[in-house]
């Protein structure tokens, strides 16, 4: 069974029992999620001399999928299994390949023509857009499977013309600028994210207003300070809010990834609770992450009106600004892996090799408090 396979059970909110086969830290950690899956984590050194052990854990009248760090050792749990009679699939390419999936899912129409596609990563939770409007293409906060984004929009006939980071990643790494490279598209971020960066890049500043197409199609830029300094969001169409990891459909953006959480708090709470309160509060929110799997809409894209936001999202509703404080500087969620290995990527400054890139993402997204 693939990942997109994987994907759908789990939009659909479908049945699926997994054996997962990995060590019980890192099935702990990180696991793939969904409303109605049920687990079994028995290591693999375990079943090396057989699985008679656990036959009588196992459900007669589920979906049955081993899944492993690689695939490797699924495939042989899988066959073991398959010799007393149990039907059952494994992961291809095992966690390494669900950390790295992208599903396009189109999340709307556009005012004068064109489209907006929200590409999700349902392994990592990463959440990336592409605009689309008379044969252009604007990408956002890209992760680095760039070929999904190139190869999409050469399918849609579109030619990518400008690539944007809502904020410098320190949960994934961008393959923003390598899809400017490739495809010659103008590279934005935001300058006060950018002053490390080894790179040249167009400074996307407030009040940025930049076409795509021959429509009257703008991306607004809308400077909002709290996960980064330099933390900018985008308000599209006069329909979207593309909140980058500022705000998120169930949580906020915590300021602590580079390590001036107290710096910041102020800044996050002012995004928050002054410019997006100014906002419309018809804006559909695009975030760039979600936390949790109850966090897709029915169709498996993420996004949700800024006024319902404003009404269930604990983190907008702190009026007392020592507990907003409190939430977003104590009791964090650990901090991504490597993240100061993937901020150092993202800025130019080191450039590891394929494998070690996938070393550096593995694991959960760890960018929002709730």
């Amino acid at each position: 069974m693939n990942s997109k396979e994987v994907t759908k059970k789990v939009i659909k909110k479908e049945e699926l029992f997994i054996l997962d086969v990995r060590n019980q830290n890192d099935f702990k950690d990180w696991k793939i999620e969904g409303e109605k899956f049920e687990y079994l984590n028995i290591p693999y050194f375990e079943l090396l001399d057989g699985v008679e052990g656990i036959l009588n854990q196992l459900p007669k009248d589920k979906e049955i999928l081993v899944v492993c760090a690689k695939e490797g050792s699924s495939v042989m749990v899988a066959e073991m299994l398959s010799e007393y009679g149990v039907s059952v699939s494994y992961l291809q390419g095992g966690m390494k390949a669900w950390s790295e999936y992208l599903e396009p899912i189109k999340v709307g129409d556009l005012k004068n023509g064109g489209e907006l596609y929200q590409f999700v990563r349902i392994g990592k939770g990463c959440l990336s857009y592409m605009l689309v409007s008379n044969g252009e293409a604007a990408i956002i906060d890209a992760t680095r499977m760039t070929d999904m984004y190139i190869d999409f929009a050469r399918d849609i006939n579109a030619k990518v013309v400008h690539v944007f980071d809502t904020h410098l990643h320190a949960d994934h790494i961008s393959g923003g600028r390598k899809i400017a490279e490739l495809t010659g598209a103008s590279y934005w971020l935001p300058p006060k994210d950018a002053e490390e960066v080894t790179f040249n890049y167009n400074p996307l500043e407030n009040n940025n207003h930049i076409m795509i197409g021959n429509t009257t199609l703008s991306i607004q830029a809308l400077y909002s300070p709290g996960h980064t300094i330099g933390s900018t969001s985008f308000i599209v169409d006069e329909q979207y809010l593309l909140s980058g990891d500022i705000l998120f459909i169930d949580s906020i953006g915590r300021p602590d990834l580079a390590g001036l959480a107290e710096d910041w708090v102020g800044d996050l709470r002012e995004t928050l609770y002054r410019r997006y309160k100014e906002l419309s509060q018809a804006l559909i929110v695009l975030p760039a992450h979600f936390m949790v799997v109850s966090e897709l809409n029915a169709d498996g894209s993420v996004s949700e009106k800024l006024g319902k936001l404003f009404e269930n999202n604990h983190g907008l509703n702190l009026s007392n600004e020592y507990e907003f404080n409190k939430l977003v500087t104590e009791n964090l969620p650990p901090q991504p892996n490597s993240y100061q290995e993937i901020r150092e990527t993202n800025m130019g400054k080191v450039t590891p090799d394929i494998e070690k890139q996938r070393e550096m993402e593995i694991g959960p997204n760890r960018c929002a408090v709730r």
